[in-house]
C-alpha cells in the first residue's frame, strides 16, 4: 500500500498549497469557485484512488497465487513493480548456481579419476599380498586392503549417483548372477567372519543395470558383515507374486531399532544402536543403495527385530515400458 499513500500525499500537498494561496494571497477571489474546484478534483481523485486500490489488491492476490508455484514466476510478473530488479537478481543467482554446479562437477571428476588411478596400485598390492608366505601376515594385510577397495568403490559410486549424468545399461539380467558376483566381492569378509550362507535364488530374469544392482547387493551384504553377531548367517532368496519378482537379503545380526527403521535411507544417518564396535558407519551405504534403486525403478523395503534379524526386500517390476525397452 505504499503506492496508495504516496498518491494521497502527492494529491493533498498541491491541493493544500493551492487553497492556501487563494485564501491568503488573493483577497478578492471568489470562494465558491475554489470550493467547486476542490469538489471536482476530490471526486476525480476518489475515482482514481478506487481504481488504484482495486488494481493493487488484484496484483497482491495474483502475487500470492504465483508464490505458491514450484517454478520460476518472474516471466509472468510483467505488471509488477521492480520486475527488472527481480530479473537482474535471477540472472545473478542463476550464474552463481551454475558456477557452484561446475565446481561440484569438477570435484566429482577429480574424485572419479583419483579412484580409477588408485585401482591399479591397489590391485597390485592385493596380488603382491597373495605372495606372502606367512598366512597371518597375509591375512592381516589383506583386510585393510579389502576395506580400502570397498571404500573406494563406494566413493566412486557416490560420485556417479550424484552426477547429472547417471549412466544406465538396462537389459535382462539373471538375478543369480548378481547375487553370485556380489558374494564373490564380499567373500573375504564373509569367510573372515565365519558366515553361513543360505542362497536360494531361482532362475528369474529382471530388467535392471547389472553393475549397479551388484553394488546395491554389496552394500546390503557389507551391512550384514558390519553388524553380525555370534554364529552369523546370511540368507538370500527370491519370491514371485504375479509379474513382480522379489529378492530378499536377510541377516541375523544386531537388527535395527524401530525408531531408526524409517530413517535408514537418509543421507548420513548412522542410527542410535551401539553396533559391534568393529566398524564405524558413514551413513552413506543405504542412502546410495536407495538412490540407485530409485533410478532403476525398483523399490526396497526393510524389516527388522533388534537382536534377531534384518530383512531387505527389493521388488522388481516390469519396467521395460518406462525405459522404452
Amino acid at each position: 500500500m505504499k503506492e496508495i499513500r504516496r498518491d494521497i500525499g502527492l494529491f493533498l500537498l498541491p491541493a493544500l498549497a493551492y487553497n492556501l494561496y487563494f485564501l491568503f494571497l488573493m483577497e478578492h477571489a471568489d470562494i465558491g469557485y475554489l470550493i467547486y474546484l476542490d469538489i471536482l478534483l476530490g471526486v476525480c481523485f476518489i475515482f482514481y484512488l478506487t481504481f488504484r486500490i482495486r488494481r493493487v489488491i488484484k496484483c497482491q492476490k495474483k502475487k500470492e497465487e504465483y508464490l505458491k508455484y514450484d517454478r520460476l514466476i518472474a516471466g509472468e510478473m510483467e505488471e509488477f513493480d521492480n520486475i527488472d530488479i527481480a530479473r537482474h537478481d535471477q540472472r545473478i543467482m542463476a550464474q552463481q548456481l551454475e558456477d557452484q554446479m561446475e565446481l561440484r562437477s569438477d570435484l566429482q571428476d577429480y574424485i572419479t579419476r583419483w579412484c580409477h588411478e588408485v585401482k591399479i596400485p591397489l590391485s597390485s598390492a592385493l596380488l603382491v599380498n597373495e605372495r606372502i608366505k606367512d598366512p597371518e601376515i597375509r591375512q592381516s594385510m589383506k583386510e585393510p586392503l579389502e576395506k580400502i577397495r570397498h571404500l573406494m568403490n563406494s566413493a566412486l559410486a557416490g560420485c556417479k549417483v550424484q552426477s547429472q549424468i547417471f549412466d544406465l545399461q538396462m537389459r535382462p539380467v539373471p538375478l543369480d548372477e548378481c547375487v553370485r558376483e556380489s558374494i564373490h566381492n564380499q567373500q573375504f569378509f564373509l569367510i573372515q567372519n565365519h558366515f553361513r550362507l543360505d542362497i536360494r535364488v531361482g532362475d528369474q530374469t529382471v530388467y535392471t543395470d547389472k553393475e549397479w544392482m551388484i553394488y546395491v547387493l554389496d552394500q546390503l551384504i557389507a551391512n550384514a558383515v558390519k553388524y553380525a553377531q555370534d554364529q552369523p548367517k546370511l540368507s538370500v532368496w527370491t519370491e514371485e507374486e504375479g509379474e513382480d519378482v522379489r529378492l530378499v537379503v536377510e541377516d541375523y545380526g544386531e537388527g535395527i531399532l524401530p525408531e531408526d527403521l524409517k530413517r535408514i535411507y537418509e543421507k548420513g544417518f548412522t542410527g542410535s544402536s551401539h553396533r559391534n564396535g568393529q566398524y564405524k558407519s558413514t551413513g552413506m551405504g543405504l542412502y546410495l543403495a536407495a538412490q540407485i534403486l530409485k533410478r532403476l525403478e525398483h523399490s526396497i523395503e526393510a524389516e527388522s527385530r533388534p537382536g534377531e534379524y534384518t530383512r531387505f526386500t527389493i521388488t522388481f517390476r516390469d519396467n521395460r515400458r518406462f525405459f522404452n525397452l
